[in-house]
């Protein structure tokens, strides 16, 4: 009996040891990539959780991290629409959770932002004009964003047509 509980417990080390290793991997590429420490390792662990849910003590306890750094953490990830929060049925803990369609829920909020930034961009244009050097380098961003917003358009239907021929959603 003493053997098996070994053999378990063995096991499950291995287990979680794996999930650490992709945590912490997925997390650092996350942070090279401009998302803050905490954030993308609450992410990461979320991504990697079975349900893609945790609570504040699960996350607290898996990345040995306190409950405020969670509780940061998910207040930026929830910001950019890559977590959302739920109530435990018939507890007043929260669970956090990641959805399956994260990035384009992500990418669709941007597109908000990325009309915003048109608009300003269009002011400095004619605020400063073309024909001075910052008027010509606001007039590229300008273009750039009227570029990313055309093909993201495009890119989103795309990925809705792979999304439902190779995962069947």
């Amino acid at each position: 009996m003493n053997e098996r509980r070994t053999d378990n417990r063995t096991h499950d080390d291995e287990a979680a040891a794996a999930v650490s290793r992709f945590v912490e991997r997925f997390a650092a590429q996350l942070v090279q990539a401009g998302m803050p420490r905490m954030p993308a390792r609450v992410f990461a662990a979320l991504l990697s959780s079975e349900q893609g849910a945790l609570t504040s003590a699960e996350l607290s306890g898996q990345l040995k991290v306190s409950p405020a750094a969670v509780s940061g953490a998910v207040r930026y990830l929830a910001q950019v629409n890559l977590v959302s929060r739920e109530r435990e049925p018939g507890s007043r803990r929260e669970r956090y959770r990641v959805q399956g369609d994260q990035w384009h829920n992500a990418l669709l909020e941007r597109d908000t932002s990325l009309r915003n930034w048109q608009t300003t961009m269009r002011e400095g244009v004619e605020q400063f004009g073309l024909d001075t050097p910052q008027g010509r380098r606001i007039n590229e961003t300008l273009e750039f964003f009227l570029f990313l917003d055309k093909e993201l358009g495009s890119l989103m239907e795309r990925w809705a047509a792979h999304r439902a021929e190779h995962l069947g959603d």
